[in-house]
């Protein structure tokens, strides 16, 4: 009787881990097959060849890039070179990325960024806030950047219990943000667990100088996350959920779900086009190739513009899809004036003319 209970018991387990694996391999679009769309006048930008993981486009058209992100069990093509951030004029008829001078007292040795945003002060100044993550840790920089030279001056670096692993962040001011924190960097062995068996503990954190606390929570994988043109609702990328949530934001700066918007893609970085108010996702089309990375079966890369998403029934479009034979494992998707940028975690940068 002993027996044949320990055999049920193992049974039952067997297949309660299938069907667990099953459904990860569901929430990693592991069987889907990519049909592709092709954009004209598009070229790989010279310089970019370690990842272009986040892009955030001032009003003038100057794009920040962050480059170089190391991320456990994900691919590095350079993998003992410090992060940078790079600086493109999208004004320019030929524009190239260069890199941006970081001030002393900085360690550049240990800089691994992530994701970014900007914010422009009433008196034009513009900050740089940079997710990042030296030895693996979590930390948001905060820059001022210096046009006249292309130069960054490092302002402060933020840490915090409640910040332990963040992917993403959006600034509302020059000392206040939101940040997603998905848990990858603070136990990433315990994070895939929490994949497999389908729990939402990742969250969004409001931090400022007063006042530091989560503002939502109960995504799989709390992503790119960015704020409407009128400042009055937040959309967050939940990556493994394969979807958008919109949420409104309060004066005390909670956020409450308004909509959540479905899709059949793992949406990474989000950004909102200032004017159109279009909201552009660099997407993995297929989680698994990302995860594990086969130079001969590389992840492909894709964009999707969603078009009046408050509306009861938004647009979405897909705007590039290609194998990976160009790009692999877009991560954002950025416009200005006609022009589009798509970065990736680990792989190149492209540039496109709309």
């Amino acid at each position: 009787m002993g027996k044949l209970l320990g055999l049920a018991l193992v049974g039952i387990l067997a297949a309660f881990l299938v069907e667990r694996l099953m459904e990860f391999r569901s929430k990693c679009n592991a069987s889907r097959e990519l049909e592709p769309v092709e954009l004209p006048n598009c070229r790989l930008i010279k310089g970019i060849e370690t990842g272009s993981e986040d892009i955030d486009i001032l009003p003038n058209g100057l794009a920040f890039i962050s480059s170089g992100l190391k991320y456990p069990m994900l691919k590095s093509f350079a993998p003992d070179k410090p992060g940078e951030i790079l600086l493109m004029d999208l004004n320019d008829g030929n524009p190239r990325a260069i890199e941006l001078r970081i001030s002393r007292g900085f360690d550049l040795t240990s800089f691994n960024p992530h994701g970014i945003s900007t914010y422009i002060d009433t008196d034009d100044s513009v900050y740089l806030f940079v997710v990042n993550h030296p030895e693996f840790k979590s930390t948001v920089e905060v820059f001022k950047f210096v046009e006249d030279d292309n130069s960054l001056v490092h302002l402060k670096t933020i840490r915090h219990e409640l910040l332990s692993s963040v992917n993403d962040v959006v600034a509302l001011g020059p000392d206040h943000f939101y940040a997603t924190n998905d848990k990858y960097f603070s136990d990433y062995i315990f994070i895939l667990l929490e994949w497999f068996f389908g729990l939402g503990w990742s969250n969004v954190v409001y931090y400022s100088p007063t006042e530091v606390k989560e503002v939502a929570s109960g995504f799989y994988f709390a992503n790119g996350i960015n704020i409407s043109p009128d400042r009055k609702y937040v959309y967050i990328a939940d990556m493994l959920a394969h979807s958008i949530h919109v949420m409104e934001k309060h004066a005390n700066w909670s956020l409450t779900e308004l909509k959540v918007l479905e899709l059949d893609t793992l949406v990474d970085n989000l950004v909102v086009d200032p004017y159109t108010e279009d909201i552009w996702g660099g997407c993995h089309p297929n989680g698994m190739k990302l995860l594990f990375y086969d130079p001969e079966n590389p992840p492909g890369s894709e964009v999707l513009r969603i078009q009046n998403i408050l509306s009861a029934k938004p647009t979405v479009t897909k705007v590039y899809a290609e194998n990976g034979s160009v790009l692999q494992g877009s991560s954002v998707a950025a416009v200005y004036s006609g022009k589009l940028l798509i970065g990736t975690v680990f792989h190149r940068a492209l540039y496109c003319q709309l």
